[in-house]
């Protein structure tokens, strides 16, 4: 994806939107691929970035963009995915 956008989830439960600990800015995106529906959980710098970014991959087989249940500020969000950046010395 693009630079404003980072996936959260890929092809996951739709339900998993739900989640209050996502951050706020977190969009459930829906889209068709192989004609089967699929579900991400993406964030970005903003909505239209993300939307954009899923726009420019899928055209006609984006569905819907909705917004997650997320509460956490961004800033203090962290991935668990994610690994710690190495502490220089």
């Amino acid at each position: 994806m693009g630079k404003g956008c980072q996936i959260i989830h890929k092809e996951c439960d739709p339900t998993l939107a739900q989640d209050k600990s996502l951050p706020y800015n977190a969009f459930l995106i829906e889209y068709l691929e192989g004609g089967i529906t699929k579900f991400d959980i993406a964030t970005g710098n903003g909505q239209v970035d993300i939307f954009d970014d899923y726009w420019d991959k899928y055209k006609k087989d984006f569905r819907n963009m909705t917004q997650t249940e997320g509460r956490i500020n961004p800033k203090l969000w962290q991935n668990s995915k994610q690994t710690p950046p190495k502490k220089k010395k």
